[in-house]
């Protein structure tokens, strides 16, 4: 089993920063590869942020490339997601998950573990 908990998000205005992190623990999270996805009211969860195993690799949704970043440090069992120039249409809850039998993939169903969400709010 592994256990993974989203911080870091919040009600902030246009154009500034966040970083949410997800803390993992349980099964060792450096042989899975991570992803973020989000999910706005109304709408079906989409695809964020993916980083491989190794943190090498990193895929990234074209709605937040240039803006997002999603980077690891295994030693801390820690995933983040640098957001920046945040937009109203980036208001979602957000959600971390492992994928232990596919390397960093965009397909929700390849993931097997997932977060509770962290709910990021963005004002015009």
């Amino acid at each position: 089993q592994v256990q993974l908990v989203e911080s870091g998000g919040g009600l902030v205005q246009a154009g500034v920063s966040l970083r949410l992190s997800c803390a993992a623990s349980g099964r060792t999270v450096s042989r899975a590869a991570m992803g973020w996805f989000r999910q706005a009211p109304g709408k079906e969860r989409e695809f964020v942020a993916a980083i491989s195993r190794s943190g090498y690799i990193t895929t990234h949704a074209s709605s937040v490339k240039g803006r997002f970043a999603i980077s690891r440090d295994n030693a801390k069992n820690t995933v983040y997601l640098q957001m920046n120039s945040l937009q109203p249409e980036d208001t979602a809850v957000y959600y971390c998950a492992a994928a232990y039998s596919s390397d960093y993939n965009s397909l929700a169903v390849e993931y097997d573990y997932w977060g509770q969400g962290t709910q990021v709010t963005v004002s015009s």
